[in-house]
């Protein structure tokens, strides 16, 4: 799996970084982002549910691809 966040789409709402905190964290900017070297989901099933909670979809997750 492959995580990616669109900063264009991203408002900063924070919801990925609250629901898995070892895989997303915040930009200075407030923005949403992947912690470096967790772009394979570092096995956390909670993911799945931060992908979901983005108001705006800014998330995607790319199950072909291997981290």
């Amino acid at each position: 799996m492959r995580i990616t966040i669109d900063s264009g789409v991203c408002i900063g709402a924070g919801q990925c970084a609250l629901t898995v905190p070892d895989v997303f964290t915040q930009d200075d900017d407030g923005f949403g982002t992947v912690v470096p070297g967790h772009e394979d989901g570092a096995g956390r099933p909670l993911v799945h549910e931060a992908a979901r909670a983005c108001p705006v979809q800014a998330i995607t997750l790319d199950h072909d691809q291997e981290g």
